[in-house]
Order: C-alpha cells, then sequence, then structure tokens
C-alpha cells in the first residue's frame, strides 16, 4: 500500500501580513506583482488598474471630495511605499499618515444667560452696532420675542414681560430699550406654537386631488344619506 506524501496547510497565519486586510489578500498579491513590474508604464497602467478594483470594493470612497486621493494612497500603503509610479497624485510618506491633527481650538466664552444661548448674545450685539431707526427697533421687538421664546423652552410655567425687558438691558448694557407701549408675543401663543412644533407643508397634490378619485365623495354622501334619515 502506498501512502501519499502529506501535503502542508496553507495558514492564514503562515501568509504574508495583510497590511490593509478589507481589501483581501488578492489585492494585495496583484499590488506585489505591480511592484515586480519593471517597465514603469506597465507599472503604471497596473497601478491604475488596481485603483479600479479597489474602488469597486470601496464605493463609498468615491462619493468623497478626496476619494481618488484616499485611494491612491492606499495602494502607496500597500505597497510599503515602494510603488514607483506616475499617478495622479505625489507619493505619502508615512510621517504624514501618522501625523496626529492639529487640535481645534475649542470656543471658551462664557455665556451670561444659558437659556438665552449664545446666538441672542451676537444678534443683541449686531443690532447695538446699528444706527437709530424703525430697523433698529423692530430688530429689538424681534430679539425680545425670541428672548421669551427661549425662556419658555426651560421654563414653561410663565415669564412677565418685565424680566425679558431687564435682561435684554443687561445683555446690552442698556443700549437696547423698548418703547414703553410696546407689547411682547403673549405666552399662551409662544406656548402653543412650540406644542405644535414646526408647520409641514402642506402636500399640494392632496389638496388637489385629495377630493377626486377615492372614493370620498360617496362615502359623504352615503353619511349625508344616513343623517336624512
Amino acid at each position: 500500500m502506498t501512502t501519499l506524501p502529506a501535503v502542508p496547510f496553507d495558514y492564514n497565519t503562515q501568509r504574508p501580513r495583510l497590511i490593509i486586510p478589507e481589501y483581501g489578500r488578492h489585492v494585495q498579491r496583484m499590488v506585489e506583482h505591480c511592484l515586480g513590474v519593471e517597465d514603469r508604464a506597465e507599472r503604471t497602467r497596473l497601478a491604475h488598474a488596481i485603483i479600479q478594483v479597489i474602488g469597486r470594493l470601496n464605493p463609498q470612497l468615491r462619493n468623497g471630495e478626496a476619494g481618488d486621493r484616499t485611494l491612491w494612497d492606499h495602494l502607496y500603503i500597500m505597497s510599503e511605499f515602494k510603488l514607483d509610479v506616475d499617478g495622479p497624485f505625489p507619493k505619502p510618506t508615512p510621517e504624514e499618515l501618522e501625523s496626529k491633527p492639529e487640535k481645534v481650538a475649542y470656543p471658551k466664552q462664557q455665556i451670561t444667560y444659558g437659556h438665552y444661548g449664545k446666538l441672542v448674545e451676537r444678534l443683541i450685539a449686531t443690532t447695538v452696532a446699528k444706527e437709530e431707526g424703525p430697523e433698529k427697533e423692530a430688530l429689538t421687538v424681534l430679539i425680545a420675542n425670541l428672548m421669551k421664546k427661549q425662556f419658555l423652552a426651560w421654563n414653561r410655567d410663565s415669564v412677565g414681560d418685565g424680566v425679558i425687558i431687564k435682561d435684554l438691558a443687561e445683555l446690552s448694557k442698556g443700549k437696547l430699550k423698548l418703547k414703553p407701549d410696546q407689547q411682547l408675543t403673549s405666552t399662551d401663543a409662544l406656548l402653543q406654537a412650540h406644542r405644535q412644533g414646526p408647520r409641514n407643508e402642506v402636500d399640494l397634490r392632496k389638496q388637489r386631488y385629495g377630493n377626486q378619485g377615492g372614493g370620498g365623495g360617496k362615502k359623504r354622501n352615503r353619511k349625508r344619506k344616513k343623517n336624512r334619515y
């Protein structure tokens, strides 16, 4: 009885390391084959073909602004930055890819009243810088109503106009004042608008065709007949 020679198993642990495992071993072998091509023009052609393959494997990168640049960076990374081709983008260096982005400066400005928010303070500063006139008066009323609305978003009970006028004078350092007879939007109206939320756009097609072709007219006629008797 003859015995067959033992065939060694090909384990992944014995294979070369995948630099970007998401693309798989076949793409890695394509990159290694491209590295072994001596002709630069042929090597460049193969590199473009590999970009098409990994672009299909990673289609979400195609939609981004720097999608093609990212794909070429991946190709250079899989070649351990040894690939020398005429690509559309310069070959990055390991230091560039490993460098950390600079920290974004977080605004540390203090807000006088948290329930009004920073936007109200900016609106007040912009209105204070305007010249006296009807436009400045109208903006002052709008800001006061916005402050009242923001106040009620935190405190649903009620708020008097005097509180809003006092806070407006404090935030504007006395430079924005309402007329003595000026009335702000009522608390009930603001609370009702807040409960209803933003109004959805009316579907004009429903308005135009809602009473046609759906049997709605027949149902209404049947109801009218029942009510008559």
